[in-house]
């Protein structure tokens, strides 16, 4: 005859219960550190800041930069223009980390570079003080099919609205079938990276563009990994 349900001791009632509350939390808590693995992995795993991200003035080659930055934000609420953001998912920058457009709105190169005095860690070198020396990248002519100039044409917005104007970014003779043309050309020891120039940049797609220095100046020297062509072999 089965013993009434009533009659069972309460350890017999209550166990069933308590192990499906173990294994609810334990469900949660483990949900929660694949969650974070995930994340981690995710931040670890995401590619190299895009050719589009610049920095702030000041701020330490790449891998040193985000090892130092903290993700405080404190350059971007005390940059007076409010040209700095943080990144988000959405952004080919860094989650959390700042940087800037320079399409949408180029550094203002302020004289004494709050953003930089407000930085704790010095993920953006505190001992950068004159704002012509910053080194956000470097602006390059990047089409000659579509600028002006390579037409025949005068165009000189580039250079008119450079902060350093006349020696960062300049006007060049250069002799073609068309005749002489004057070509914006680049002084990358001048170049701050500020990206006025493509701010300005009368074409739909900016002709002139600001990249990270690594990217918009080669080095000389031969390429160890390179060699040379043979053409007309087969297989």
């Amino acid at each position: 005859m089965a013993e009434d349900r009533n009659n069972k001791p309460a350890s017999t009632i209550e166990e069933p219960e308590r192990r499906r509350m173990f294994k609810k939390v334990s469900r949660r808590l483990g949900a929660a550190v694949v969650g974070s693995i995930i994340g981690s992995a995710l931040l670890r795993s995401r590619p190299a800041p895009a050719a589009s991200v610049l920095r702030p003035p000041g701020a330490l080659p790449e891998k040193d930069f985000q090892s130092a930055c903290v993700r405080c934000g404190l350059c971007v609420e005390d940059c007076p223009f409010d040209i700095l953001k943080l990144a988000s998912w959405a952004d080919p920058a860094p989650m959390g980390t700042p940087f800037f457009t320079a399409r949408e709105e180029p550094c203002r190169m302020c004289y004494d570079i709050p953003c930089v005095a407000a930085c704790p860690t010095g993920a953006l070198d505190p001992l950068l003080t004159d704002i012509r020396k910053a080194d956000m990248g470097l602006a390059v002519l990047v089409d000659h099919e579509t600028c002006l100039n390579y037409k025949g044409m005068t165009c000189s917005i580039c250079v008119r609205v450079c902060p350093i104007r006349g020696e960062a970014i300049s006007l060049k003779p250069i002799q073609n079938e068309l005749g002489v043309l004057q070509i914006p050309t680049v002084d990358s020891t001048k170049c701050t990276g500020c990206g006025t120039c493509e701010k300005h940049c009368v074409l739909a797609e900016a002709a002139i563009r600001v990249l990270p220095r690594e990217l918009g100046q080669g080095l000389s020297g031969a390429n160890p990994a390179g060699r040379t062509p043979v053409w007309g072999m087969k297989g």
